[in-house]
């Protein structure tokens, strides 16, 4: 299956799912959310998510930016049904189906933010997206990556990455979910936090850094 089929396939549980797969939950999303959207420099009136999902990520941010317009954007189609369903009534909020990995929306964004989606692009293709993104920031817009990602270390990286199954294994998680996300694993094309900092400065970012990290998670901030 493709990156598409294999997340409409898991739609209805993914959200209920995700703290077995990412231990460090609370500080991963809400956490680094508290911090960058207190310390913004700016007010953002409009915002990107790429790879939305069911819409996890801009959930935790709408409660910092309520009025902000957001635009939420995935291939995933069943995906992003469960997002309209999380913000139904909720009129700043915009729904595009397309392969951000190809084209973004047309207007420009103050911010465009990502969670758990990028890691599956081949390096090239996150190299190109990182100059797109970019293009379509306003300017001293602000770019936020919540993904997953390996160490540079190889010896390092299999003891994180067996630590991180074994305690998936062990969670209450049924075991059919378990499969499938192995499965959705094989997808994976991780890099490094050092190596995505330098294709952001690459792109022409300024002020780039990781805020965050544990584990096999990392938020990598980046402004134009």
């Amino acid at each position: 299956m493709n990156v598409q089929d294999q997340f409409n396939l898991v739609a209805k549980e993914y959200d209920g799912n995700r703290r077995h797969f990412i231990p460090c939950f609370d500080d991963f999303y809400i956490s680094t959310t508290d911090f960058i959207a207190k310390t913004l420099d700016m007010e953002p009136r409009r915002i990107f998510d790429l790879g939305s999902g069911t819409g996890l990520l801009a959930s935790f941010w709408f409660k910092y930016l309520p009025n902000a317009e957001y635009v939420l954007c995935d291939i995933a189609t069943e995906m992003l049904e469960i997002a309209k369903r999380r913000f139904s009534g909720v009129p700043n909020v915009k729904y595009d189906i397309l392969d951000y990995s190809k084209n973004l929306p047309g207007e420009k964004a103050d911010l465009i933010i990502s969670a758990l989606s990028i890691h599956h692009l081949e390096h090239e293709k996150k190299r190109a997206l990182f100059k797109n993104i970019l293009s379509s920031l306003s300017n001293s817009g602000i770019f936020v990556n919540y993904d997953q990602f390996c160490s540079e270390n190889s010896k390092i990286n299999e003891k994180i990455e067996k630590y991180w199954i074994e305690g998936i294994k062990s969670s209450p998680l049924p075991e059919t979910e378990y499969d499938r996300w192995l499965e959705r694993k094989k997808l994976d094309k991780e890099c490094s936090v050092i190596q995505e900092i330098s294709w952001l400065k690459e792109a022409g970012f300024k002020n780039t850094d990781c805020i965050y990290s544990a584990g096999k998670f990392s938020v990598i901030i980046a402004q134009k």
